[in-house]
């Protein structure tokens, strides 16, 4: 019974997506924002992204809390209506690269490097950015229970790669061991680290002690790698822009990876709160 609910979630997901392939650009993005910021407000995900803001930004009114997680919806319609046409994004430019000569070096010699970002945005276009750059990556994604769905996504972002080196694993067991592999055989990294992980470390992030993911670190100091955070952001025109920082290493041996961790978040605190309209509040973060 379960697997049927799943096929016909599948078809109904890849009939969105077909509609969406159809639609012109900035049509389908409209039309998907449209929708997610109606009828988002009515699901229990609403309440976890007005409880996670409020939390952020306590002295902030109701009605501009309200505001800030109906654009967040927006956002993720535009997100979500984007993903099908990952390959669109690139033939058109909308992606743009700034400061990307902090990693001019790390392209030219064809170094490696673990690569973080945060759910903000369109977070599907860093792995297609880097990899169509020249940087060849591996990336763990989050699965879906819907294994149908699962594997839809799965091909709609590894058809968006253009390197037969980089490529996507699903977070696990399997995900520490392709990446781990991919590190040894001189593959960059990609880390979204602003979500739970049930079986990290507690980290303060906004003041507030929350499971998080700091394996990457591990690596980082193992293998001697910079870490290169890439702030993501909605710019005019149906772009998006992506902003390379400055690399840094976490190779003293008196900071541990708690402490260069809640460096780190303090870094996308400042990213949340520059464009709070554009981060997924919905998830549980601070729960």
């Amino acid at each position: 019974m379960k697997n049927i609910i799943y096929f016909f979630e599948y078809i109904i997901v890849f009939l969105i997506f077909f509609l969406f392939k159809l639609l012109p650009l900035n049509i389908s993005a409209k039309f998907a924002a449209f929708l997610f910021s109606t009828f988002g407000k009515l699901s229990g995900a609403n309440k976890t992204a007005i409880k996670n803001c409020k939390y952020v930004f306590p002295n902030m009114k109701e009605k501009e809390v309200k505001s800030i997680v109906k654009k967040s919806w927006d956002n993720l319609g535009r997100t979500i209506s984007e993903l099908p046409r990952l390959n669109y994004l690139f033939d058109k430019k909308k992606i743009n690269y700034n400061k990307i000569e902090n990693i001019e070096d790390l392209i030219k010699n064809n170094s490696q490097g673990i690569f973080i970002c945060i759910h903000q945005s369109n977070w599907e276009v860093v792995v297609p950015s880097l990899d169509r750059i020249g940087i060849n990556l591996g990336a763990v994604y989050r699965h879906i229970n819907n294994h149908f769905l699962d594997k839809l996504l799965l091909k709609i972002r590894t058809n968006s790669l253009v390197s037969s080196k980089s490529f996507y694993t699903p977070k696990g067991k399997k995900s520490a061991k392709d990446i781990t592999e991919a590190i040894r055989n001189s593959l960059s990294m990609l880390v979204v680290i602003d979500q739970k992980d049930s079986s990290g470390e507690e980290v303060l992030f906004f003041k507030r002690k929350v499971k998080t993911q700091t394996g990457f670190l591990k690596l980082a100091r193992k293998y001697k790698l910079p870490i290169i955070p890439i702030k993501n952001k909605r710019i005019n025109n149906g772009k998006i822009e992506l902003t390379f920082l400055e690399p840094f290493y976490h190779n003293n041996v008196n900071i541990s990876d708690n402490q260069m961790m809640e460096t780190i978040h303090c870094k996308i605190e400042e990213w949340i709160k520059s464009e709070p309209s554009q981060w997924f509040w919905q998830h549980k973060r601070f729960s």
